[in-house]
């Protein structure tokens, strides 16, 4: 049968895949349409099964945030050339708005939600096809307030955060103080809030490593657990949000900041929660 020039148009404009794929799928399918989409689809499959081994570390975070819910997804890809395309960035978008209509409770979940009649992944496999590379959905979060919710994506897409902020909300002060406080936990990557959010084995590791630091530097036996407290001291100050510096002013610490902030609007405010998505990290 002749593979015209029409057919291959249509079967490229229901799978969006390269024109000498759908050519190939035509042929091989003897022109019959829904075979040759169901080629193009075990082509995906086959192509990811042979990358389901290797590497994707590079990839995009995307953040939506929409009357007080807020969803962040990081998708990972092999190379930068793919993160930047149309297809990889429309599957990356479709999967953000599965989280955030549907919330699924993992990766599985959402890759069984379905969308326009197909589930996420059979997209995936179609992608995979396309593209010729790896791809992975590595997580998601849902936050959801009745506070404020504020998001801030690096540029290059490969770093997103959203902040909770409770106490007032759609306040234009408070808006901005969310876009800073989001910019800093871009930058300075805190693992916690606050000192009191800080995993007790985490707390427990750190002072034993400056314990054994101090004894190694010769510390008399009676003074380690005091010199390793005071390091951990500085370990809050570095790595807990409202304690560090505060990277707009370095003449106060985001604990200041906020509260200033909390004056001039005349209510309390609380970061009650981020998430902190990087490719790769």
């Amino acid at each position: 049968m002749e593979i015209t020039a029409a057919m291959v148009k249509e079967l490229r404009d229901k799978t969006g895949a390269g024109m000498m794929d759908c050519k190939k799928a035509l042929g091989e399918s003897n022109g019959n349409l829904q075979e040759a989409i169901e080629y193009l689809r075990k082509k995906g499959a086959a192509t990811a099964e042979k990358r389901s081994d290797r590497s994707a570390n590079e990839g995009v975070v995307m953040t939506e945030i929409n009357d007080g819910e807020g969803s962040i997804i990081e998708v990972n890809c092999e190379t930068d050339f793919v993160a930047r395309s149309d297809d990889f960035l429309g599957f990356a978008s479709r999967a953000l708005a599965l989280v955030k209509n549907e919330k699924p409770a993992d990766v599985d979940a959402l890759l069984a939600l379905q969308s326009d009649g197909l589930t996420l992944s059979d997209y995936l496999t179609e992608i995979i096809g396309k593209v010729g590379e790896k791809i992975e959905i590595r997580r998601f979060a849902t936050l959801k307030t009745d506070g404020s919710l504020i998001e801030y994506i690096h540029p290059g897409a490969k770093l997103g955060v959203i902040i909770e902020i409770k106490g007032i909300a759609g306040n234009d002060e408070v808006v901005k103080l969310g876009k800073d406080l989001a910019m800093q936990v871009a930058a300075m990557n805190p693992v916690a809030i606050d000192r009191d959010a800080v995993p007790q084995d985490v707390r427990d590791k750190e002072l034993d490593i400056y314990r054994q630091q101090a004894a190694e530097q010769g510390k008399p036996e009676n003074m380690l657990d005091r010199i390793a407290e005071g390091k951990l001291n500085k370990y809050f100050q570095e790595y807990t949000l409202i304690e560090q510096t505060f990277l707009r002013d370095t003449t106060k610490t985001v604990k200041d900041h906020i509260a200033e902030v909390a004056k001039a609007v005349g209510a309390e405010l609380k970061v009650t929660r981020f998430e902190r998505f990087q490719v790769g990290g």
